[in-house]
C-alpha cells in the first residue's frame, strides 16, 4: 500500500492520491467493449455465442428453476449454507418491502388543482451477477429480490459460467428464493450486449431489457457505459465497477479487524481498491503490518496483492480531514472504526453504504443485513445512491383540474406561455379557463 500524508499534499496531489485504477479506462478496454457491441447489433445471437464460448469458454446456456434443479443444488449443499441462504434472502425482502416507496397524496396548490406521485415498476430489468473466479450468489439475491418487490415482469438474471462451464448450487438457490424462473450462464460484455439488444440463443431468448443492472469488471461497466449512450439504449442503475473500500480509524481501532476488512474487498478483484484513513501514523502502521500478515494465507493471495498495489494508506491531521477525504473520494464502501463514529456521519456526503463502528463489517452488508450491496464506484455516491425498489420503478405525476381550479391557474399559465413567446400554450390554456386570446 502506497503511504501518503494528507496534510503535505496540494490540490493535484490530492486528487492523484485517490485517483481509481488507470485499467478502469484502458483504451483497450474501451476498444473491446465497442466491438463486441457492434457485432451483437449487427448479428445478434450468433455473436453473442462466439464471444460467450470465447471469453466464458461456453456458449450461453438457460438453467431453469425448477423443483428438480433446487432439489438437486440444495442437495448438493451443507444444511447449514442453505439456512443461512435463506435468511439473508428474507432479510433483503424484508429490508425492501419496508422501503418501497408509495404513491403519494394528493397536493392542492391552487383550489381545485391537485396532483400527487406515482410509483411504477419498470417493464424488464437486466440483472448482472459477477461470477467465474467466484460464485457472487449474494449479487443476484441483492438484486433479484428488490426487482421482485418494486413488481418487475421481466426480470433477466446473466451470470458467468464456472471455469468448468458449471453454475454453483448456491446460485441456483438463489435465484429460486428470489422467485427467478430460469439463470442465463453468460457473462461479460457480451451479457450486457444480450440483455441491451436482444439475442436468440439456442437455449432460447434473451430479451433487450429496459434498464440494466449490477456490478462487475472493467469490461462490463464499460459495456453497461457504452449500451446507455446508443440511441434508445437501456438505461442503467450507476457506475458499478470493481469494488471499493475506505476504512476510517483512529488510535482506538482494531488492527486485526481494520485489516480484515480491508482484504476483504482486496481479494474481489485485482482492479479493486481500499483506501486507510488513519488518523493515528502508529495504528497506520499497525494495520499495515496486520494486512501483510494475513494476506500471506488467503486462498486469493494472488489477487489480494494485484489490489493492495492500488491501494493507499492516508494520514490525516484530524477526522474533519477525514471527511474531506472521504467526500472527495466518494467510496462504494465506507467503514467508521473510531471512537465516536456517529458524530462523523453528519460531516458525510458521498458515500454508498456506510458501516458504524467496529461490529459493522461491510461482510455482513454484503450478504445478510438487508440493504443491497450493488453501490455506485468511481464517485458515483456523489451523486447515486445504491440500488433500492425505487431503483427499478418510475414516478409518473398525475394532476387533477376541476373548473373552478383551471378558472383561477389558467390565466397565470396563459400570462407565462406568452412571457415566453409559446402562444399555442397559451391558448391551450384559455381554452380551460373561458378567457379570450
Amino acid at each position: 500500500m502506497k503511504r501518503l500524508d494528507w496534510s503535505t499534499l496540494d490540490d493535484a496531489g490530492r486528487r492523484a492520491a485517490l485517483a481509481r485504477p488507470a485499467r478502469r479506462i484502458r483504451r483497450d478496454v474501451v476498444e473491446a467493449v465497442h466491438e463486441i457491441l457492434q457485432a451483437v447489433a449487427a448479428e445478434g445471437g450468433a455473436a453473442v455465442t462466439r464471444y460467450a464460448e470465447r471469453f466464458d469458454g461456453a456458449p450461453p446456456r438457460r438453467i431453469a428453476i425448477t423443483p428438480e434443479t433446487v432439489a438437486e443444488a440444495r442437495a448438493a449443499l451443507a444444511p447449514a449454507d442453505v439456512r443461512a441462504l435463506r435468511i439473508a434472502a428474507e432479510n433483503v425482502r424484508v429490508f425492501h418491502e419496508a422501503t418501497r416507496p408509495e404513491d403519494t397524496a394528493l397536493v392542492e396548490t391552487t383550489p381545485g388543482v391537485r396532483s400527487r406521485l406515482v410509483w411504477r415498476p419498470i417493464r424488464a430489468a437486466g440483472l448482472y451477477v459477477p461470477g467465474g473466479s467466484a460464485p457472487l450468489f449474494s449479487s443476484l439475491l441483492m438484486q433479484a429480490i428488490p426487482a421482485k418487490v418494486a413488481g418487475v415482469p421481466v426480470r433477466v438474471a446473466v451470470t458467468p459460467p464456472s471455469r468448468d462451464g458449471s453454475v454453483h448450487p448456491a446460485m441456483i438457490l438463489a435465484a429460486n428464493e428470489a422467485g427467478l424462473d430460469a439463470l442465463w450462464l453468460l457473462g461479460g460484455a457480451q451479457a450486457i450486449a444480450a440483455m441491451t439488444y436482444g439475442a436468440t440463443l439456442a437455449d432460447g431468448d434473451i430479451p433487450a431489457v429496459d434498464k440494466l443492472f449490477g456490478p462487475g469488471n472493467a469490461y462490463v461497466a464499460e459495456a453497461k457505459k457504452q449500451a446507455t449512450a446508443l440511441p434508445g439504449g437501456p438505461a442503467v442503475d450507476m457506475p458499478a465497477g470493481p469494488s471499493e473500500l475506505m476504512v476510517v480509524v483512529d488510535r482506538d481501532a482494531a488492527p486485526e479487524i481494520a485489516a480484515a476488512d480491508l482484504l476483504s474487498q482486496a481479494e474481489h478483484d485485482a482492479d479493486a481498491q481500499v483506501i486507510l484513513v488513519s488518523t493515528s501514523r502508529a495504528t497506520l502502521d499497525y494495520i499495515l503490518t496486520e494486512v501483510e500478515r494475513q494476506v500471506a494465507d488467503l486462498p486469493r493471495e494472488a489477487i489480494a496483492r494485484a489490489s493492495l498495489g492500488e491501494a493507499r494508506a492516508i494520514l490525516v491531521r484530524d477526522l474533519e480531514a477525514a471527511c474531506d477525504v472521504i467526500n472527495l473520494y466518494g467510496p462504494e464502501h465506507l467503514a467508521l472504526q473510531v471512537e465516536d463514529p456517529a458524530a462523523l456521519l453528519p460531516g458525510i456526503r458521498a458515500a454508498g453504504a456506510v458501516f458504524v463502528g467496529r461490529y459493522a463489517a461491510e461482510t455482513l452488508g454484503d450478504y445478510a443485513a438487508g440493504p443491497s450491496h450493488v453501490l455506485p464506484t468511481d464517485g458515483g455516491a456523489r451523486t447515486l445512491g445504491g440500488i433500492t425498489t425505487a431503483s427499478f420503478m418510475t414516478t409518473m405525476s398525475v394532476q387533477t383540474v376541476t373548473a373552478e381550479g383551471a378558472g383561477v391557474l389558467g390565466p397565470i399559465a396563459a400570462r407565462l406561455a406568452r412571457l415566453e413567446g409559446l402562444e399555442a400554450h397559451a391558448r391551450a390554456a384559455d381554452l380551460r379557463s373561458g378567457a379570450s386570446a
